[in-house]
């Protein structure tokens, strides 16, 4: 940027008006078939992408790895080590999307060999997409995602330069991306991974991430099963654990099933750990929502009337209390946008027009205005009545 001085530079805006004016009256009348700005912010952001699967392979004994790479042959979108990508699945007559934490380095997706990576983990009775890429997924299968999502990433003008990374199951995978960008891409901060697992042929990506150890990336595994022979930390991640790793000025981010983002807040409050420091990745839609605070217990075996407008089309379906609004539209087959599906990204944000909802308060991720005039985010809604919503058309 050239300083002009104070009065050539606040009366800048003129000049820039003129010399505008004058290029509109000599440019010539045919118009430009290429915008040179739109196809970089295409190329940056081209939206949905078309996804083909190269590789699958295990993690651990419950876990596998998928890489996928880009069917026209293309480079992947820039993303940040921590964000997910969203898949689309055909399921019967349904489209389901499901968020998850790509594995892979961003480094990795601007090679020359492009890439992506999501490991996933066998479900435990409730997740039938998860079990279906351990049990299905194999080379050559095509789907659609969107890459690039969320913001669970380290920034270096608010975080500080030690983070402590609070991993648990397979919320490893944001931090094995930024492991893996510190170790060969331009991630700088230094990297500790405190990494809870019950056994220790249950640790996911354990090779790879022991494999890229360095002074700037340290590994602490974390047993709390009963072991005799582990050599290395055991029980959980409490505060005095988390407080042998941490430097004067930590930010700590965390990861993994939704019992540890309990305890952790905990944990972390006995440190006195600044809101500012700390970093919660969205958990998905919650397991059980008559967990939650306020959660009408006498509706959570009731079955409600879903009314659903999209233009002028109007659906009738049932919608159980104890299930999101968006469960209920992909279970009678309804298209809706869904991104994070932990009420934080606003793709499924939803009118209602009639009847009354539960909004999970640890999902809830509405502007103010959206909660004055009737909107939700459909993934982090229940329905505590007959209900009329309406929803873009697809």
């Amino acid at each position: 940027m050239k300083i002009k001085g104070f009065l050539k530079d606040v009366t800048g805006a003129s000049r820039v008006t003129k010399a505008r004016l004058n290029a509109f009256g000599t440019a010539s009348a045919r118009p430009e078939k290429v915008d040179p700005i739109a196809e970089v912010v295409k190329e940056w952001h081209p939206g949905r992408l078309e996804l083909v699967v190269s590789e699958v392979r295990d993690a651990c004994r419950t876990a596998k790895t998928v890489r996928f790479v880009r069917k026209d042959g293309k480079k992947l979108p820039f993303f940040y080590a921590g964000q997910y990508v969203v898949l689309d699945f055909k399921i019967g007559d349904s489209v389901i999307s499901r968020p998850y934490s790509i594995s892979s380095a961003p480094f990795e997706a601007r090679g020359e060999n492009s890439f992506i990576e999501i490991t996933v983990r066998r479900s435990r009775g409730d997740g039938f997409i998860a079990d279906y890429i351990n049990d299905s997924v194999k080379v050559g299968d095509e789907f659609t995602g969107l890459v690039g999502c969320g913001q669970f990433y380290y920034e270096p003008l608010r975080d500080a330069k030690h983070v402590v990374a609070l991993a648990g199951g397979v919320g490893i995978t944001p931090f094995a991306s930024m492991a893996k960008e510190i170790a060969g891409g331009s991630l700088d901060c230094d990297l500790t991974i405190l990494y809870g697992s019950v056994s220790s042929d249950d640790i996911v990506m354990k090779e790879e991430l022991d494999a890229i150890k360095s002074d700037k990336v340290r590994i602490v595994h974390v047993l709390s099963g009963d072991e005799p022979e582990w050599q290395g930390e055991r029980g959980f991640l409490t505060a005095e654990l988390i407080k042998k790793y941490s430097a004067d000025d930590t930010t700590y981010f965390i990861c993994g099933p939704q019992v540890m983002y309990t305890f952790l807040r905990g944990e972390l409050k006995r440190l006195d750990a600044p809101a500012r420091r700390v970093r919660f990745e969205v958990f998905g839609q919650a397991k059980d929502i008559t967990t939650f605070p306020g959660y009408p217990q006498e509706l959570k075996d009731k079955t409600f009337t879903l009314t659903v407008r999209r233009g002028v089309q109007e659906d009738k379906i049932p919608a159980k209390a104890t299930e999101s609004i968006v469960v209920a539209l992909e279970r009678a087959g309804i298209r809706i946008d869904t991104g994070c599906r932990s009420g934080e990204c606003g793709f499924c944000r939803t009118k209602v027009l009639s009847g009354s909802v539960y909004v999970c308060p640890e999902n809830d991720g509405r502007r103010a205005a959206d909660k004055q005039f009737g909107y939700v985010h459909a993934c982090a809604a229940y329905p505590t009545s007959d209900l009329t919503v309406k929803i873009p058309i697809e």
